[in-house]
């Protein structure tokens, strides 16, 4: 499921932008079938011109409500009728999704045989500084386990001795769900720390549920920011060019 809204508060009509002669909505929902990972794959959006803009390109798209606080909120509206057992989120700005990593995600599942954990992410350790103290980066941190203890726009953990080899990682806004967690997550009522930060899967661990992060090497981009745009062009062109 891509969950996919025009209004973004950074980059409004992000999703509608050009990318490769496609807009991103579409470059996004062709890379995740390209995987081949999925039995189905539905963008899952209120807006018309992306609900036409995948469907005229040959894919699919849900049509949901508009009052929806976030991603998962959207798409758990569009599978509760379904008969599915798991649900990935891939977030709509993600157009270069790809295999490697969302494999490793689902295999979480796998391996979770007492079937504790509600979902699963994806973070990428973070080597510039910038991304580091920029509030667009969420940085997560996990115990032992790789279970999640805190998403934050701040730095964490703070690094207060210079001595230690600090390491910080990003959160990746790709998530999978077991069908029922999704749906507990929409009746959950947002509290403080997720208002605060604003990032949904705070809502998660508010509410006293496990979240099993799986690292990847894969950074790809994330278009977030206008910048990102120009950056995933380039990205696009090289990868895209003859060789």
């Amino acid at each position: 499921m891509i969950p996919a809204r025009y209004d973004a508060s950074r980059f409004p009509g992000k999703l509608m932008k050009n990318l490769g002669g496609e807009p991103v909505i579409v470059q996004t929902y062709r890379a995740t079938v390209n995987t081949s990972l999925f039995d189905e794959v539905y963008v899952v959006t209120d807006n018309e011109l992306i609900f036409n803009a995948v469907v005229n390109s040959g894919g699919k798209a849900i049509r949901s409500t508009t009052d929806h606080q976030s991603g998962s909120d959207r798409i758990a509206e569009a599978v509760r009728q379904m008969d599915v057992d798991l649900v990935v989120n891939v977030q709509g700005d993600e157009p270069f999704a790809e295999k490697k990593s969302l494999s490793k995600l689902i295999a979480a599942f796998d391996q979770d045989k007492r079937k504790e954990i509600d979902l699963a992410s994806l973070m990428v350790r973070i080597i510039h500084k910038d991304e580091i103290q920029s509030p667009n980066t969420v940085k997560v941190i996990t115990d032992s386990n790789g279970l999640a203890l805190y998403f934050s726009r701040y730095p964490i953990p703070f690094s207060r001795d210079s001595s230690v080899d600090t390491q910080f990682f990003k959160h990746k806004g790709v998530y999978a769900f077991r069908k029922q967690a999704l749906l507990d997550f929409q009746k959950l009522e947002p509290r403080l720390l997720e208002l605060s930060e604003k990032i949904e899967c705070l809502r998660f661990l508010e509410h006293g549920r496990k979240i099993q992060m799986v690292e990847t090497d894969v950074v790809g981009i994330e278009i977030d920011t206008p910048d990102d745009l120009v950056e995933a062009e380039k990205l696009w062109n090289r990868n895209t060019s003859p060789q």
